[in-house]
């Protein structure tokens, strides 16, 4: 599916056929959903700024995609993310989001449920905060691009707090093996690093802005990080055993640290087509 005429092109020109169509229309979900062999989600809107509101147009997109895929044996693979589960804790497959202060982000995953009550095949995929490597465009470069507007790259407290990590391409061979050797309801980890100290991540940051890494408080990283000092706290270490022995899934590309030491993600160029 593509929004954009250019977004077309570039999928046709690597040999896809292409349906039209956005997260804001539930019929062009459904068309696509009714021709396809199976469905693999991985939208979502992020715009933080109506985050709530977005994880409900994701609801809405799963009702639909489901929907269209009902009485049929066709797969629909939903995206979900570790960072809605327990903090503190360290997630398997099995683990459930937290019941207290739920984040908004569970509605994905309570559509994808509600779809399996209803006979659909539907199995998630939870990605972690960090997938790296070229074409990032999420929260790491979102990091470095506040390190250099601010001149330092910060912490939160001890930044003992885990983030697990997974290279763009072994998530990308994840969905792959979930789509043909999966089954519907079950949840998969596409977590290759357990757990990287956030530490870790913003001395690494450090490095490749050359800036210096420092500590903020809880009530100092609410100013430095604006919305994002959530994700900047969070501690969600996550194991992907099952999913790997279930789908024979072997990661095998670079680390997040690895991908900082080589430099590609503070190329000026670069980080802004990431950014973008």
């Amino acid at each position: 599916m593509a929004r954009s005429d250019s977004s077309a092109a570039a999928l046709r020109a690597a040999g896809a056929d292409v349906q039209h169509g956005s997260l804001d229309d539930l019929d062009s979900l459904r068309a696509g959903a009714a021709s396809c062999d199976g469905v693999i989600h991985t939208a979502f809107i992020h715009d933080f700024s109506k985050f709530a509101e977005n994880c409900e147009k994701d609801r809405c997109a799963i009702e639909a995609l489901s929907g269209a895929l009902l009485g049929s044996d066709r797969l629909l693979i939903v995206t979900s993310g570790t960072a809605l589960l327990e903090s503190g804790r360290v997630a398997t497959e099995d683990s459930l989001p937290a019941e207290a202060a739920p984040n908004p982000r569970i509605a994905s995953e309570l559509a994808a449920d509600a779809a399996t009550a209803a006979g659909v095949r539907v199995a998630i995929v939870r990605l972690p905060p960090s997938v790296h490597g070229e074409g990032d465009h999420a929260f790491v470069p979102l990091l470095i691009q506040r390190a250099r507007e601010s001149g330092v790259s910060a912490y939160v407290g001890d930044g003992a707090n885990r983030w697990p990590a997974v290279h763009r391409l072994d998530a990308a061979h994840l969905y792959r093996l979930a789509f043909e050797k999966g089954t519907g309801g079950v949840r998969y980890h596409a977590v290759a690093e357990e757990g990287i100290p956030f530490r870790s991540i913003a001395k690494g940051i450090a490095r490749g802005v050359d800036v210096p890494a420092v500590s903020k408080s809880p009530e100092e990283a609410a100013e430095h990080f604006g919305w994002f000092a959530h994700f900047a706290a969070i501690d969600v270490p996550a194991r992907s055993e099952q999913t790997r022995a279930a789908l024979g899934w072997t990661p095998s590309q670079s680390t997040l640290l690895d991908d900082f030491d080589r430099g590609g993600y503070f190329n000026p160029e670069a980080a802004s087509s990431m950014i973008g």
